[in-house]
């Protein structure tokens, strides 16, 4: 999953593939290899579909779009490791979105927010001073990590009753069909690109795409998304790690600071989210009505990655 964010960047750099085009084959190629052993063996799935279902999956494919669209796009203007750092501020957006729902939450996860968006502050500071695009590409990671987080709870939603391929298959067709209609608005062209730019995306679309986006988009049925949230933090030393080496990609002695306070708060906001009840609680640190269960986990957000 860390290389993610340096494979979209090496290919940005070294070819004329353009940003939506990126989106646009990832999401589309995904569609077709997911759809295929779903509709060889089960083709009245499909046609299953509930309106609630196809609800969720649309408002996932809008959002994932979108997030799409601004991650991208970040990794033209700012470091890969701050635009990997800010995108996998989903998870501490997860938890603002679900303090507005009326989730409670133990001490540590304010606390661990606090440190993940002082993080921020560091990065888009040194990055201010570095160049006004470069700071521009930090609010698109940012935004990118909001999106991602909307679209992971209405996976999470969707998933609930839906098979992976189902899901993923319709989720992204739905999506690549948005990035087409964006790619067109934008005058970015989705094909024409040499031989290296092809190869970039196809690498892509393996890596981060189906065994990325679509190992995710399955642990959010089947195992603690408080788990695969602590797995998502991985991808933020390892794309820092993966830049440095193969990208030569250098940066502020602060943006590193900001990069440790962000997988530190992250991690704090988990362990914090591990503790809550979700729904309504009762005191501090007791299990709330809704603790525990098949169903505890299905209410709280999984958790997606690039």
């Amino acid at each position: 999953m860390a290389s993610s964010g340096p494979l979209i960047a090496a290919t940005l750099g070294a070819t004329t593939v353009s940003a939506l085009a990126i989106a646009f084959w990832r999401n589309a190629i995904a569609a077709v290899v997911m759809a295929a052993p779903t509709a060889i063996r089960e083709p009245r799935r499909f046609g299953a579909v509930t309106a609630s279902e196809f609800r969720w999956s649309a408002i996932a494919a809008v959002a994932l779009a979108l997030h799409f669209a601004c991650f991208i796009t970040s990794l033209q203007l700012t470091s890969v490791a701050a635009a990997t750092a800010l995108v996998c501020l989903q998870s501490a957006w997860i938890a603002v979105f679900q303090l507005f729902r009326g989730t409670r939450f133990r001490w540590q996860v304010p606390a661990g927010l606090g440190l993940a968006f002082g993080g921020v502050v560091a990065i888009t500071g040194f990055d201010m001073g570095t160049s006004p695009d470069a700071l521009l590409g930090d609010v698109l990671a940012m935004a990118g990590g909001a999106l991602a987080g909307l679209y992971t709870l209405a996976g999470g939603k969707a998933r609930q009753t839906m098979t992976t391929g189902t899901y993923t298959a319709l989720c992204y067709g739905m999506c690549a069909a948005l990035v087409a209609v964006m790619a067109l608005l934008f005058g970015q062209p989705l094909v024409g690109f040499e031989a290296s730019g092809w190869i970039g995306i196809i690498a892509i679309t393996v890596c981060a795409q189906l065994v990325g986006h679509t190992a995710f988009n399955h642990l959010l049925a089947s195992m603690s998304p408080l788990l695969v949230s602590m797995i998502i933090l991985l991808e933020i030393p390892g794309a820092a790690l993966l830049a440095a080496v193969f990208l030569h990609e250098t940066l502020p002695a602060g943006t590193y600071a900001g990069l440790g306070l962000i997988l530190v708060g992250l991690a704090v906001v988990v362990l914090g989210q591990k503790r809550s009840a979700p729904g309504k609680a009762g005191e501090a640190g007791k299990p709330g009505p809704d603790d525990g269960g098949p169903d505890a986990g299905a209410r709280l957000a999984g958790l997606g990655t690039d």
